[in-house]
């Protein structure tokens, strides 16, 4: 067992640390992956900005009140009117964008080098910088020149040369250049440089290096890039590097991050060599535990069969097995399963034995009221006759109304009766109480059509109306008005039985709920109705009662819609 323990033990090793490499190979690759992704959306933010620059750029030379200016600026011989002219020119500047948020400043010059700059940062720029720039703006013809940060001035600058097309000459009439604060722009769009040695690079599509501006990297990076990819590891002077690259397609730059290898992957490295320590200490203590593991799975399994063995003989209390403890592993939990399955099952059995009791207590009741019935029945009929006869109408009526409940009464046979005949069984008992009472007692009954020939169980409503006639009576000196209500709550039906008598306090309600009252006289309690419903439709099914002190009383008796029938026939099948 020792040694088939260190086997297995040995074999999860091996392939643990195997599938442990493969992850971490994995991991790699999804850090190389998501790393050129940032720098994709990172790159592309830098990008968007840029190109708002150069709308900047094309709004000033398009401008019809900078055309204007810098046409008619020499025109006019007045020193003032010049003066003036320039003050327009920078106020339009500001106007175009020379105080958006990454622009340092926008600066113009007419032909004869004269500056008209707006903006946060101005910078003199010397004759020779602005000769070789104005050069290379006119190269483009009106389009984009970008200059990259220098020991002179460490913005980024795009270019264009001002053309007139107000009279469609298209004659240069100037330079405009907008100073972008490309450090800004970084640090919006890329918040990844936190790592120690950690550099963004970008590089125009002549190698000239655009960012940073006070580091120089060496272009021997831009040699070992693969556009394909996104990402390579280079060695330089003896250290590797991790770099992700990206080519923009608008400015045809390359974006580059350049992160020491040691940097990024030291963490990944430690954890490797804890892992595998981890597994060393693991392997050890597990095979110094396992023998004894291994002993206490045998004792608990026989403490189980022997209980197994007992329950087959009979013995389903928990009490008659060994009552042994064991730790809460899996053997202590089939245990612990084992003893809540007995106690499920007696519990099942004593609850089907108070409910066998409780349908012969239903039975007896309904036997009780079945003493010589044919005798009743027949005395009732002599007695409406005789009533009939004399013309006593009221004496007719209710001895006619007492002969049909007893008849239904007495008929056992059908435990189950179309809803349209328990209302029959009211209104003959209601009969009785109103010819009783008189103006005391008023009934309403309101019941859907769509549910009259539901099945219910017979008797289940007449004893609730007959309870709220007798207590709502009992302590009012006034009116009864007593509500029956039926309506379809899709597949339930629900039926009310409420009255304005003077209710019930809380404890009263509550043992009525729990069961712990005596039903007063010799009717059938709510109780053993709920209990005569839940049997028959199940838990979800059954009576409910609402009540508070001096506010009335309503009963709400909940019953299947269209089911009755099958379930009484099924039932009386099996």
């Amino acid at each position: 067992m020792f040694l088939l323990i260190s086997f297995i033990l040995m074999v999860f090793s091996v392939g643990g640390l195997t599938i442990l490499q493969n992850a971490f190979h994995v991991y790699n690759q999804e850090i190389y992956r998501h790393s050129s992704q940032s720098l994709r959306i990172s790159s592309k933010s830098i990008e968007n900005e840029l190109k708002k620059m150069e709308m900047i750029s094309y709004q000033v030379v398009a401008d019809i009140s900078i055309q204007k200016y810098l046409g008619d600026l020499k025109s006019n011989s007045s020193k003032y009117q010049q003066f003036l002219m320039g003050v327009d020119i920078r106020k339009r500047l500001l106007d175009i964008g020379a105080l958006d948020q990454y622009v340092d400043s926008i600066q113009a010059y007419d032909l004869d080098n004269e500056e008209f700059a707006s903006g946060n940062k101005t910078v003199m720029v010397s004759r020779e910088r602005l000769d070789d720039m104005a050069m290379k703006t006119a190269t483009k013809l009106g389009g984009v020149e970008w200059f990259v940060p220098s020991n002179e001035d460490n913005s980024l600058i795009v270019g264009r040369q001002i053309r007139s097309y107000l009279n469609f000459t298209l004659k240069p009439i100037g330079l405009v250049f907008v100073r972008i604060d490309i450090e800004d722009i970084i640090e919006d769009f890329y918040d990844n440089l936190t790592q120690k040695e950690t550099q963004l690079a970008i590089f125009d599509e002549n190698g000239r290096q655009v960012y940073p501006v006070d580091t120089e990297l060496p272009s021997y990076f831009l040699t070992k890039i693969e556009d394909s990819k996104g990402y390579n590891i280079i060695k330089e002077d003896g250290k590797d590097y991790f770099i992700t690259y990206r080519p923009a397609q608008h400015t045809k730059w390359t974006y580059m991050i350049v992160t020491p290898y040691s940097n990024l992957f030291e963490t990944i490295h430690w954890v490797k060599m804890g892992v595998i320590g981890l597994y060393l200490v693991m392997f050890i203590v597990l095979v110094l535990i396992g023998m004894r593991v291994v002993t206490g799975i045998t004792r608990p399994i026989e403490s189980l069969n022997k209980k197994m063995l007992r329950v087959k003989t009979g013995g389903f209390r928990y009490s008659d097995c060994d009552n042994d403890t064991f730790f809460m592993d899996e053997s202590g939990e089939m245990h612990s399963n084992f003893k809540k399955m007995m106690d499920q099952i007696n519990f099942l059995i004593e609850e089907n034995y108070r409910k066998q009791l409780v349908i012969k207590d239903t039975e007896f009741r309904a036997l009780q009221a079945q003493i010589n019935p044919h005798f009743l029945y027949n005395t009732l009929e002599a007695i409406n006759w005789s009533a009939k006869a004399s013309g006593h109408d009221r004496i007719s009526k209710m001895a006619d109304s007492l002969g049909k409940i007893l008849q239904a009464a007495v008929n056992t046979k059908e435990p189950m009766i179309v809803l349209e005949e328990e209302l029959s069984i009211v209104n003959n008992y209601i009969t009785i109480q109103k010819y009783r009472f008189q103006e005391r007692l008023s009934v309403q009954v309101d019941i859907d059509s769509s549910i009259k020939n539901n099945m219910v169980p017979k008797f289940s409503l007449q004893p609730i109306v007959e309870n709220s006639i007798k207590y709502g009576l009992q302590k009012n000196i006034g009116v009864c008005n007593i509500a029956i209500v039926g309506r379809r709550l899709k597949d339930k039906i629900v039926i009310t039985v409420d009255d304005d008598g003077p209710g019930m306090d809380d404890v009263f309600l509550r043992n009525l709920e729990e069961g712990n009252y005596k039903p007063k006289g010799s009717g059938i309690g709510l109780k053993n109705i709920d209990e005569r419903i839940r049997l028959l439709f199940g838990e979800e099914y059954g009576l409910k009662v609402r009540s508070k002190l001096n506010e009335g009383t309503k009963v709400i008796i909940s019953l299947p819609y269209k089911g009755g029938e099958d379930h009484v026939q099924s039932t009386t099948s099996g």
